[in-house]
């Protein structure tokens, strides 16, 4: 890597932004983009030698095995029913998401539990760690890892955000339809069965 050419490398970054912010209207490509913009600063203001050795290290060395992607759901109980929110699709998940790489399983599932419903939580106890091909439909080519975490509720409401319509908490009987590809509702029976049971043993594939 000692003859990239990191000019040229932010100069495409900022086309793909430029273009890609002029072009687009979708609120979850608009934060991608951004975070592209941000990258390409973040790669000019690195001036010495010594840095852009770090950034080959960090980008163009790793060697080894493909590893999952990490996803997390919170399962937050009020008067006995669960919380779901409704995604833009109109079907309903518990709310979670992606695994920041910055973040750690807990610190992730406090963000994406305010973001997504507008309630603070406190994560308490992993319920299951799950392989998501052999649970939720459909497929994809690359491999997931989903974890199910049992929060307590601290409060809160939820907030309009970009993600979700609206929140709620139902009942096991009460269940809505549900978007599959992010959670099922055997899923949701399982988080069911560890918030009635303190001795409830963590499932995992």
């Amino acid at each position: 890597m000692e003859n990239l050419n990191w000019n040229k490398v932010t100069e495409e970054l900022d086309n793909i932004y430029r273009h890609g912010i002029k072009n687009t209207k979708n609120v979850f490509d608009i934060d991608r983009l951004k975070r592209v913009g941000e990258i390409s600063d973040e790669i000019k203001n690195h001036k010495n030698k010594d840095d852009f050795e770090n950034i080959d290290r960090l980008f163009f060395t790793k060697t080894g095995y493909k590893t999952p992607k990490l996803d997390c759901r919170a399962a937050v109980f009020k008067d006995n029913k669960i919380l779901l929110v409704q995604e833009l699709n109109k079907l309903w998940t518990m709310p979670g998401g992606w695994v920041d790489h910055n973040l750690s399983i807990r610190e992730n599932i406090i963000k994406e539990t305010m973001e997504e419903a507008g309630v603070d939580v406190e994560p308490v106890r992993i319920i299951a760690v799950q392989d998501r091909k052999r649970h939720n439909e459909p497929k994809y080519t690359y491999n997931i890892i989903k974890i199910f975490v049992l929060c307590k509720l601290n409060g809160g409401r939820f907030q309009k955000n970009i993600e979700t319509l609206k929140s709620g908490y139902f009942g096991i009987d009460e269940i809505p339809s549900m978007s599959k590809d992010r959670t099922t509702f055997d899923q949701v029976k399982m988080c069911f069965k560890a918030y009635y049971n303190e001795d409830f043993k963590v499932e995992f594939d």
